[in-house]
């Protein structure tokens, strides 16, 4: 969570998804007495919102108009049937084909022929709502596409209930009250590690009478010998730099597992305004391209066309808090670029963006923008993981394995592994995260 002129910008993580007794963010947050009345409701607890926040929102289209919500919610409950559908291959032998995507571009043609006659712009307007659609759904899957998602495994991931909820004092006042429970200088902050050396046999300086198998060497010389340790980086940090950050390199079977693994980017772009121009009561605008359809391939020409991945802005509550400031969500390599550019270029296309959306060529320019840069980050390289086409939940499983392999190791458990992307039913959430960690703190428990 970064201070911000007007308020809290949340970088990473936004909601609490499912907020409810199973999920642990949440029991730790409501022990804590970090959320809001609304979050601790019972009916909030026990809503079904499939991962998907339900908020009031409004749909602006290319033509500068905001669509009818009943054509936009036809569209969306068509699109939510289709992906229920597409979470119903888990377990099949021979799912009809090898990715989410692949599906339902098949189904939505099946389900939305072409008129026969004069319905044509009705009909390329359901389908410019439904390509909508997948773009959102890319960025909750965090791919640059859903081509890219494995249909099989889709199922496995589970959404828990409860109406998403944020924090009101930023998701950082999590790990900052479970931080200040630990001893005074036990937590060392930017201090990269440049190598785990594990499978070894190490001494402090002038001590003889102990060995490690494991040593860790920073970047800036320092070393730490341990018995253990738990590995806790991003999955896009691995994919890149597994070979040579393990000593020696990890075995084949997880080595293949992280290069199968799907890792892709979800940006946020803050908007800050002077005044708004939505209603009070809108939570979110979304944005729908009138000449896209999913039948179709989008363009490949990032620079003319990287905003046009934006799903649309959720506005910040409450504006006593954070001012008037809008965040737009993109995904993939069109979000990649979004990166390449300055703030002044962002800030420029945004405004020509929601000019054309809103048909007011002369609404006032954001006073400011901000945005994340999860893909230029060198330790993340990404947000967070997805099953890919090509691998399974079994290699989540084979990534969240500790090492050495055998049993019988008289050193065991040299290498442990948490992080979202070795939680098999949770992976890419926090929650995920946190049961991850719990879970290897525990396996040393038993040891």
């Amino acid at each position: 969570s970064l201070p911000t002129a007007s308020g809290l910008a949340e970088m990473g993580a936004h909601w609490i998804h499912g907020p409810s007794p199973g999920n642990p963010i949440f029991c730790l947050a409501t022990s804590y007495g970090l959320l809001g009345p609304e979050a601790a409701r019972e009916e909030n607890q026990q809503a079904e919102a499939g991962g998907h926040p339900p908020l009031a929102s409004v749909t602006y289209s290319s033509s500068g108009r905001a669509l009818s919500p009943q054509v936009v919610s036809e569209a969306h409950d068509l699109f939510n049937t289709l992906l229920a559908s597409a979470r119903a291959f888990q377990g099949a032998e021979e799912p009809p084909v090898p990715s989410v995507g692949q599906y339902l571009r098949a189904e939505i043609a099946r389900r939305v022929p072409a008129p026969a006659g004069g319905e044509e712009d009705a009909w390329r307007l359901r389908l410019a709502v439904l390509a909508a659609c997948l773009k959102l759904e890319c960025c909750i899957s965090g791919t640059h596409s859903m081509d890219l998602v494995a249909l099989e495994p889709f199922g496995e991931y589970v959404s828990l209930p409860g109406l998403d909820c944020t924090f009101p004092g930023g998701y950082s006042s999590l790990p900052d009250r479970m931080v200040s429970a630990l001893p005074e200088g036990i937590l060392l902050l930017s201090k990269a590690v440049r190598t785990i050396q594990w499978r070894g046999s190490f001494r402090e300086e002038g001590d003889e009478t102990r060995d490690f198998p494991v040593r860790v060497e920073c970047e800036d010389g320092d070393t730490f010998l341990a018995d253990h340790v738990i590995v806790t980086v991003p999955l896009g940090f691995l994919k890149e730099h597994h070979q040579n950050f393990f000593q020696p390199p990890l075995p084949k079977r997880k080595a293949e597992a992280i290069c199968r693994l799907g890792f892709g980017t979800n940006n946020k772009i803050f908007l800050e305004f002077e005044k708004p121009f939505w209603e009070p009561q809108q939570q979110l605008l979304e944005v729908v391209w009138e000449d896209e359809s999913p039948l179709e391939e989008p363009s490949a020409d990032l620079e003319a066309n990287w905003f046009k991945k934006l799903i649309g802005f959720v506005v910040l509550q409450p504006p006593e808090q954070h001012g008037h400031v809008l965040c737009g969500f993109i995904a993939g390599k069109e979000s990649e670029y979004m990166e390449t550019l300055s703030d002044a270029e962002v800030l420029s296309t945004m405004t020509r963006v929601l000019r054309t959306l809103t048909g007011n060529p002369c609404l006032p320019a954001p006073r400011s923008v901000l945005r994340s840069q999860w893909h230029s980050a060198p330790y993340t390289r990404g947000s967070y993981s997805y099953v890919a086409v090509g691998s399974s939940g079994d290699d989540i499983d084979v990534l969240a394995q500790p090492l050495p392999e055998e049993p019988e190791d008289p050193r065991p458990l040299q290498l442990l592994f948490a992080g979202e992307a070795t939680h098999r039913t949770f992976y890419s959430t926090t929650h995920g995260a946190l049961l991850s960690g719990w879970r290897e703190a525990e396996r040393l428990n038993q040891l």
